[in-house]
């Protein structure tokens, strides 16, 4: 079987945690061939983690060969505009899931999803492109996550949710059923949702209230 080559872009802390879980995924059954980190920072070091550093978004986008590339950026509105700057035809975005993730019935997913270890999704569920469900993570039935929306570790979303587009869910948020996230909203760590959160505002606390609008 042929590996698909890939590579990460970002070589932060999520980045290395993306990269142990291809290293996971590929201890279960051998897929990938991971090449190296992207990165626009200048001063990385030439080896990360074991992997060579392979240069900047430039470098990237003149990649001349099919490439898979996992952009493990945390910050919705920085991946979105990372991706927006992607021009390459070479490149594809696949989806990474990790052995341990169960997944339900009637699930539709996106293209460059990532899913630790722990991760439950069960059933009539539609994840858009670009999605991260971090370590542990929960989504209950009926729900839809919008494209580029962040889920950080024991964040659990019950059934019913709508999460919109580039919405930042903070360590251990939970999530009541049949709730609407606006898009682009940042609710803190272990904040408890009971009501409706609109867009573009943080909002914290139990119950989760909007403290500031951006």
């Amino acid at each position: 079987m042929q590996l698909q080559k890939l590579a990460i872009f970002g070589a932060g802390g999520f980045g290395r945690e993306v990269k142990m879980l291809i290293d996971h995924i590929n201890a279960n059954e051998r897929k990938f061939e991971c090449l190296g980190f992207f990165d626009d920072d200048t001063d990385l070091p030439k080896e990360i983690n074991g992997l060579p550093f392979l240069g900047g978004l430039d470098a990237l986008n003149q990649v001349s060969t099919p490439l898979g590339v996992v952009i493990s950026v945390g910050d919705p509105r920085l991946k979105m505009n990372l991706v927006q700057k992607i021009h390459n035809p070479y490149l594809s975005f696949p989806n990474l899931i990790h052995p341990t993730a169960l997944i339900g019935e009637q699930v539709q997913l996106g293209q460059g999803i990532i899913l630790c270890a722990g991760v439950v999704v069960t059933v009539n569920i539609q994840i858009g492109n670009h999605v991260v469900l971090n370590l542990n993570s929960t989504i209950g039935h009926d729900c839809k996550l919008g494209d580029f929306s962040a889920l950080m570790p024991a964040v659990n979303v019950s059934g019913g949710v709508t999460i919109g587009e580039g919405v930042y869910l903070g360590t251990g948020v939970q999530i009541n059923n049949n709730l609407n996230i606006g898009p682009f909203a940042t609710i803190g760590s272990g904040a408890v949702v009971t009501k409706d959160i609109p867009g573009n505002c943080t909002a914290v606390g139990m119950p989760a209230k909007p403290i500031k609008f951006h």
